[in-house]
């Protein structure tokens, strides 16, 4: 339907009729849903989106299907500071919307929610997966993230610039109608994209890829693919499972930088003044120093004579604390696996913490010797099966031995089939005097369900399931091993 069309259609039945702009931004979110549910083209919608986008002074090249993200501002370059924030919105100072501005705006919307959320059938190779991750870094970049947050793994959400509005929303509630804030719908795009990632994995024959060093080149390490690769391990050899590692290790190595600046920027213990500071040149109080020393200010030889150096305390209060980590390694739990396995080699690296790592589904696998690299521990763990908890809490607690410096942190969804025995033996942990640590959900998005009735027991227990960031889970271990 034209332009013209829609305007003399309102005319006709008495609705008021929109303006220019308004019409122009109705036209390009109604290609935008026709081509997410059907991918054959509307000729009307697009004719028209086609002298939309060229009357506002964009390329056509967003209006095609085909054509990457990263294809168009690597011939547009101006328009990459658009497309940061664009799904931000941000309140003007006068209170009126610039309409010409939303036209804009929902053209570049509607190319990235094209690209990311259309992604078709069949077989997927590793350089259409690679486009699609580049698509989806635009879109997060767009709704004010980092490349690679929302979809897991690599730490939290951070404004990624300053931005104008955006949405996708084709009717609105009137001519007035502003465009929705997409931001606000994060905790469930981020999962979404997950999911889409997911598929994309799975439809691509990944084994043959990986046999081809030029294709496995182009694959961009991410969660999904990472779990894949865990799950199919044992059925590589030779070049795939060479490439195969390369991957596992390139993400491994990311995200241990992201979490490793995440326990670094957390609180630390307090200084020991009971040590006498160490008698070195870096830890000379200078300042101090003089000023304690100003008695023997000589003036005729304009000289100061000192008889005793300051130094400053550096050593921190500290108690050797054990950290037992048990990660449900099933199925449902693959990026709390990842995570936390990482995160306890970080723990593991930190002076007199003894860290202990236990990874279990029916049968249960002490990876302790393993835990200061995760790149060795993700090897050897053995994704899917069941659950049973009470035989990683037969290896876990002989690790017990003094409860006030002990902490137990268990990783895992709680769907369990010995669910009385199981939390009974949580329970004792707690009552030990140990610091007994729930968590349902270590990811980035924050998606995860958490059994109901362990989540009601612990709460009763006084110690509630932490559910969301890994953020969370850092706080507290850095709070109580430091």
């Amino acid at each position: 339907m034209s332009e013209l069309s829609v305007v003399e259609a309102g005319a006709e039945d008495g609705a008021p009729v929109p303006d220019s702009d308004e019409n122009r931004r109705q036209v390009l979110y109604w290609r935008l849903l026709a081509r997410l549910f059907d991918p054959e083209e509307q000729a009307s919608l697009e004719s028209a989106s086609v002298a939309v986008v060229e009357d506002i002074g964009l390329p056509v090249a967003l209006l095609d299907p085909a054509a990457s993200v990263d294809s168009v501002v690597q011939r547009h370059p101006e328009l990459a500071a658009e497309f940061d924030g664009l799904m931000t919105p941000e309140p003007d100072a006068d209170g009126e919307r610039d309409r010409a501005a939303e036209v804009r705006r929902a053209a570049l919307a509607s190319k990235v929610l094209l690209n990311v959320f259309s992604t078709g059938s069949g077989t997927v190779t590793a350089e259409q997966l690679a486009r699609w991750q580049s698509d989806a870094g635009w879109l997060e970049r767009a709704l004010g993230c980092r490349p690679g947050d929302l979809r897991g793994g690599r730490g939290g959400a951070g404004r990624a610039g300053a931005g104008g509005g955006g949405g996708v929303s084709p009717t609105g509630t009137g001519v007035g109608t502003p465009a929705p804030d997409l931001s606000r719908l994060i905790p469930e795009i981020g999962p979404e994209l997950g999911s889409i990632e997911a598929g994309l994995v799975q439809r691509m024959h990944l084994r043959e890829v990986l046999a081809d060093p030029a294709l496995a080149s182009r694959l961009t390490p991410s969660m999904s693919l990472i779990e894949q690769l865990l799950r199919d391990k044992n059925n590589l050899s030779g070049v795939a499972l060479a490439n195969a590692k390369a991957l596992i290790r390139r993400y491994v190595d990311e995200v241990t930088e992201v979490l490793r600046t995440q326990v670094e920027k957390a609180s630390v213990g307090e200084l020991d003044r009971s040590v006498p500071p160490k008698r070195v040149f870096r830890n000379l109080d200078l300042d101090r120093t003089i000023w304690k020393n100003l008695t023997n200010w000589d003036p005729e030889e304009e000289r100061l004579y000192v008889d005793r150096l300051y130094y400053r305390h550096t050593s921190r209060k500290t108690t050797p604390q054990r950290l037992i980590v048990v990660v449900d390694q099933s199925g449902s739990m693959v990026d709390s696996m990842v995570n936390c396995t990482i995160l306890a080699s970080i723990f593991a690296g930190l002076p007199k913490v003894d860290v202990h790592l236990i990874a279990y589904d029916t049968q249960a696998l002490d990876l302790t010797p393993w835990a200061h690299d995760p790149f060795e521990t993700l090897l050897r763990t053995q994704l899917g099966g069941g659950t049973d908890g009470t035989v990683a809490m037969a290896l876990a607690q002989p690790k017990i031995a003094e409860p006030r410096n002990t902490v137990v942190v268990w990783i895992s969804d709680f769907y369990e089939w010995r669910t009385d025995e199981l939390f009974e033996s949580m329970a004792a942990i707690h009552r030990s005097g140990a610091k007994f640590i729930p968590v349902g959900s270590v990811t980035s998005s924050g998606r995860g369900s958490v059994n109901p009735w362990f989540r009601e027991k612990f709460k009763d227990l006084g110690t509630p399931v932490i559910s969301g960031h890994i953020k969370k889970l850092v706080h507290e271990l850095k709070t109580f091993l430091t």
